[in-house]
């Protein structure tokens, strides 16, 4: 996610049964399938859906049940842990306080199941039967998504829906466990493995529908219109929602670019800078692994948003912060999409990385107006003006990289450490060891893990791979003791 911050230090410190399906030929290259039905109501700002999940227990333990994430609970009005932090509060909620919810109305297919978690934020299912390794069971689930009337991502806006994390997703698995991710607002607080997707939307006639995956057809009704999607090989499943959409679209190396947009005077340059970064990073990364990509202009408090196969771009951005924004969201595409890690524990490991490939991409098309070097310096002055004013106020500056997200004390302190120190760190390491074996780093962690989850010692791993050794340079970053 790009989010910009003013440097005002006043705000910045304060279905059926069990189902074994051992040797199922459906997407062996994901443990979950996703079939989803939906309806988006305006009137009522509600979407109701069913939802099918087949998951096959690719993990070498024993799983006795199933926990899914429900990240519109944390819109509700009695959540502990609120959706945006009072510095962006004025920007998000542009029509008062709102709040919205999600309700699981049945569960089908296991023995049990209650809300649970630390913030009515986990929905876990005790299942019939344990699953050993390569077991599968299928659940049917039944909810209700309320939005509010917000600028997130997931809300209604003024111009458009934005159903991101919209369904309950199976938590990410790491360390013998289903990873429970707690919606703080600082950062973007998700860990989710790949799965394949099937979807369902119907919405009134005159809304046009932007997607994660491909649109495999379209067909309008009396009053309605139907949506089919679907997607393979992404860790989520995002849709924006507009009754004022234009879309300009092109074709490159087989991948369809779409950029949606309601007000913008420059639609094709947004379009062709989607596009470009695009081909920059497939050369410089690996190949872009989607047949389509979607950016998406929207109601939205921070800069951008990314989600596997589309972006979300704010429509309050500048023209230079707009095209900065695209071309940050799309290097996500290689660094969370393609390649996952818990955002929660390591945020600097796909924002951090992100950063850096968006200063790559405008050191290699300096027509833009940005430069490598103008975004370090930014970066390294941001960095060093936080430690400042922290170590004045409290004494010390808290420099870790690895922490997570409920460690940080402000949005400003979390920009300064996974943006800004995240960047700085990859321009060291590539000054340190050259760009011949810098970029073979990258590549190679881009193959290594791409579909999975990379932890900060797989990054490292790839660097060593290339007859360097780096570990004492990530651990100084990492643990806080790289002066800068």
């Amino acid at each position: 996610m790009k989010r910009f911050f003013c440097f005002l230090l006043s705000v910045c410190l304060f279905s059926g049964v069990v189902v074994f399906f051992n040797g199922c030929k459906k997407d062996e290259s994901v443990g979950c399938r996703y079939e989803i039905t939906a309806e988006y109501v305006p009137e009522t700002a509600t979407l109701a859906a069913v939802m099918k999940v087949e998951y096959k227990n690719r993990t070498d333990d024993e799983i006795s049940e199933l926990k899914f994430n429900l990240y519109p609970n944390a819109y509700r009005e009695d959540a502990v842990y609120r959706p945006v932090s009072s510095v962006y509060s004025s920007s998000a909620y542009y029509a008062g306080t709102s709040y919205g919810s999600m309700e699981i109305s049945s569960v089908n297919g296991g023995k049990s199941w209650e809300i649970a978690g630390e913030d009515k934020n986990i929905l876990t299912v005790t299942l019939e039967e344990s699953l050993f390794p390569g077991d599968g069971v299928t659940l049917d689930i039944s909810f209700l998504t309320k939005l509010a009337k917000i600028n997130h991502r997931t809300g209604v806006t003024r111009n458009t829906v934005n159903l991101g994390n919209f369904f309950p997703i199976l938590c990410g698995y790491s360390q013998g466990a289903f990873y429970e991710c707690v919606y703080y607002s600082d950062g973007d607080p998700f860990f989710s493995e790949q799965a394949s997707f099937s979807v369902s939307f119907t919405v009134p006639r005159e809304y046009t529908l932007a997607s994660t995956g491909k649109i495999v057809s379209e067909k309008t009704l009396e009053s309605k219109k139907e949506y089919t999607m679907s997607a393979t090989n992404v860790r989520d499943f995002a849709v924006v929602l507009s009754d004022c959409f234009e879309m300009v679209s092109s074709r490159s190396d087989g991948v369809e670019v779409r950029y949606y947009y309601y007000n913008d005077e420059q639609p094709a340059a947004h379009l062709a800078a989607a596009q470009e970064a695009l081909g920059y990073y497939s050369s410089t990364f690996g190949k872009y692994p989607y047949e389509t990509y979607s950016v998406v202009q929207t109601g939205f408090c921070y800069g951008g948003m990314e989600y596997p196969s589309l972006v979300m771009i704010s429509d309050a951005l500048s023209e230079n912060n707009c095209v900065y924004t695209i071309v940050h969201e799309t290097a996500h595409q290689w660094w969370y999409a393609a390649v996952g890690n818990n955002q929660v524990e390591n945020a600097w490991q796909d924002e951090g990385l992100s950063e850096y490939s968006t200063a790559l991409f405008f050191e290699a098309h300096p027509d833009y107006g940005f430069t490598r070097e103008q975004i370090i310096s930014d970066a390294l002055e941001e960095y060093r003006a936080y430690y400042s004013v922290y170590s004045q106020v409290f004494g010390e500056a808290d420099t870790r990289m690895t922490r997570s997200l409920k460690d940080y004390l402000s949005e400003y302190e979390y920009r300064c450490i996974a943006y800004d120190k995240g960047a700085i760190l990859f321009d060291m390491l590539r000054g340190s060891i050259g760009d011949k074996k810098f970029f073979s780093g990258l590549k190679k962690y881009y193959s290594a893990y791409r579909y999975k989850v990379a932890a900060p010692e797989d990054l490292i791993g790839c660097f060593e791979r290339t007859g360097v050794d780096v570990a004492g340079f990530f651990d100084s970053f990492l643990s806080g003791k790289a002066v800068l």
